[in-house]
């Protein structure tokens, strides 16, 4: 018998056990690791006693694999995995993917699309009797109606379109405990409806006293302004302490969501991470692509108090930081180094926001986040407290452990946070022991007015973060890369601010590999943008490129000097009335004529880091790429790349999905 949970009747019954008193369906692969929430909610459920059993990827066209254990004691937990179903299964150009990270192999088709959906209402129809409580990214942010990008329209609270009996939202751990004990105590699953972080429909609210109540189902799927309205009412009830009740009606429902669950304390984040995790995939699969950046990774806080418009994970984990301690971790590292796979390298220690360890102010645990104002957007709160010194503790108590050779930091780092810390031994020691070649961060755009919708720094910032930054390179001799996170099409950015981009890329000799275009995802800001238009928080009308063609031509400008993308650059710049951006001169971004059609247009492409299709890039790119990390070589690398290419730095990201490192019922995000 294996350490995993039982995925099988055989296994069960080797274990003693002639009924599980919870069945954890998953759209994942079995992973036994702390980055995947399915694995902290049954580990958390095993320590209190519960006997929990898996059921991974069922084929949900038949009935068999679901009934693999019977019908469990006390209910069916239901999650469509570490990452929404249809962010996993499409781009967001809505192509159909080719790979699931998730899966054995990265096969895709394992799971269907809407997974929570499809899972919870086959095991209504085998158990109509029995709980089946929702949990996870997916049915976290589908709680309430939501804006959906896959049907272009207002969906209504996954609780009802599944047919589930109650929603947990948020990380869960505490949730599922109450829940537990509360159906152990023989209490029906229609009166538990008190617990924190959960979700229930009822026919009548005469139970309730204080609450606030949404506009109506019926009224945002018809209504945009409503619809706005609506999300501006649940983003300010997302804290813990002095968030409401939120009442939302259906027709013949009301759909209730009880306040966010507290964030868990040091001592609850410690036994979180201390249960006995396998740390890797179930053996019965050949390979499962998500456990790679994160085997060897250690999650040392979550929660983030970025304030990104874009970014669901306010909405998942809060604004309220929550963190393990030193020892906590070390104690895992110890682990790691013993685990004979291990190479030496821990690939990261961190969370949603590496640097972010602590609570922006110790007000927030007393009195909670403030509703109407975010910590870090439009400028640093006057009660910010910037310190990294902890982190840091921990990094370099981490750093000298018998085994290992390095500990890197890959989970994002804060770009503005670490500029706002007067102290800058952490940004020394970053750029000295904790970077594996290139550090990845999030500058988004380069418009002021495009940051400010997305709730992000001023570009100014950035520049005098990227100076630094080269020059720390420079002092220790460092040829580390700076590879920047940037996006096209958020709400706000028209053609002008997408064309300020592309100048500001060929300023810098960059042109990104991939280019990440806004995906629409369920319960965020931007998404409520794109939807309505409108910016939630102030009523304001907002730009939204909406047409495809338009999204298409600014991903282009991101990639300006690539031979396919020269008709629709030169579409963008004629349309935008800047034709000056066209031609021979040193700050044009594409030559009067396509690339190749003559020897000036062919030098010039090759002069802006363009390459064929499957070139191996030259000497002199590599030298380029050295001179962006060293000053010195600057001026040589650049005389020796005049006659052939310039570099380009790297940049490898997939639409909408995250780096699987945070548990949010899901792996890591960038911040």
């Amino acid at each position: 018998m294996n350490d995993f949970l039982p995925v099988t009747y055989k296994e069960m019954e080797q274990r003693g056990w002639t009924q599980p008193d919870f069945v954890y369906v998953s759209g994942d692969a079995y992973v036994d690791h702390p980055s995947f929430g399915p694995a902290i909610i049954t580990r958390m459920l095993e320590a209190y006693g519960y006997k929990v059993c898996m059921i991974a990827q069922p084929d949900w066209t038949r009935n068999e694999p679901f009934m693999e254990f019977g019908e469990p004691r006390l209910g069916f937990l239901v999650s469509s995995g570490n990452i929404d179903s249809m962010v996993n299964h499409y781009s967001v150009s809505k192509r159909r993917r080719d790979k699931d990270n998730y899966t054995d192999n990265g096969e895709m088709g394992k799971r269907p699309d809407r997974a929570t959906i499809v899972y919870a209402q086959k095991i209504k129809q085998l158990y109509p009797h029995t709980p089946v409580i929702l949990g996870g990214i997916e049915a976290s942010l589908r709680r309430l109606a939501h804006y959906d990008y896959w049907d272009d329209k207002v969906r209504r609270s996954i609780l009802l379109d599944s047919g589930a009996d109650l929603l947990l939202y948020g990380m869960g751990e505490n949730s599922i405990i109450e829940l537990a004990e509360a159906l152990d105590g023989g209490l029906a699953i229609q009166d538990i409806i008190w617990i924190k972080g959960s979700v229930y429909k009822c026919k009548s609210i005469d139970h309730l006293f204080e609450y606030k109540r949404l506009p109506s189902f019926e009224e945002v799927a018809q209504d945009k302004r409503k619809y706005a309205e609506s999300f501006r009412l649940q983003h300010l009830n997302i804290d813990a302490i002095k968030a409401s009740i939120l009442v939302e009606p259906y027709s013949g429902w009301y759909v209730v969501a009880n306040t966010p669950a507290l964030p868990l304390t040091q001592e609850q984040m410690d036994f979180t991470y201390s249960l006995p995790y396998q740390r890797t995939f179930h053996p019965m699969y050949h390979h499962i692509p998500a456990i790679d950046e994160v085997r060897f990774s250690i999650i040392s806080n979550r929660g983030c108090f970025g304030s990104c418009a874009f970014c669901a994970l306010t909405n998942h984990q809060g604004r309220v930081i929550s963190s393990r301690s030193k020892q906590s971790i070390v104690e895992e590292a110890i682990k790691i180094t013993q685990d004979p796979d291990f190479k030496g390298y821990i690939h990261d220690v961190g969370g949603p926001t590496a640097n972010f360890y602590h609570p922006s102010c110790k007000d927030q645990l007393r009195r909670g986040t403030c509703p109407t104002k975010e910590c870090l957007h439009p400028k640093p709160c006057r009660n910010l407290e910037v310190t990294h010194q902890d982190y840091l503790s921990i990094l370099r108590e981490l750093r000298v452990l018998p085994g290992v050779k390095k500990v890197f930091v890959r989970s994002g780092v804060r770009y503005d946070y670490l500029m706002y810390d007067k102290d800058d031994t952490f940004f020394r020691e970053l750029v000295q022991y904790h970077i594996s070649g290139q550090l990845k961060v999030a500058p988004e755009h380069v418009s002021d007015k495009v940051l400010d919708t997305m709730g992000k720094c001023n570009h100014a910032l950035y520049e005098k973060f990227r100076e630094k930054y080269l020059a720390l390179n420079q002092e220790y001799g460092k040829n580390q890369f700076l590879v920047p996170y940037l996006m096209s099409s958020h709400p706000g950015c028209d053609l002008d601010d997408a064309i300020e981009l592309a100048c500001y890329l060929k300023s810098i000799n960059h042109v990104p590999e991939q280019v990440q275009d806004f995906y629409p995802t369920p319960a965020t800001i931007s998404t409520t943008m794109y939807w309505t238009g409108l910016d939630p928080m102030t009523m304001k009308p907002v730009y939204v490129a909406r047409d495809p063609h338009e999204k298409q031509l600014q991903r282009a400008l991101m990639q300006f000097n690539a031979p396919r993308n020269y008709k629709l650059v030169q579409e963008a710049l004629t349309q935008a009335g800047r034709t000056d951006l066209i031609g021979y001169g040193r700050h044009c971004l594409i030559p009067p004529v396509p690339w190749g059609k003559n020897e000036k247009s062919r030098s010039y492409a090759q002069g802006n880091g363009s390459t064929r299709k499957n070139q191996k890039p030259r000497k002199n790119q590599t030298e380029g790429r050295k001179a962006e990390a060293d000053p010195t070589k600057k001026k040589a690398a650049a005389g020796r790349a005049e006659k052939k290419q310039n570099p380009r730095d790297q940049r490898s990201v997939s639409d909408g999905s995250s780096s699987p490192s945070t548990s949010r019922f899901k792996p890591k995000r960038r911040g």
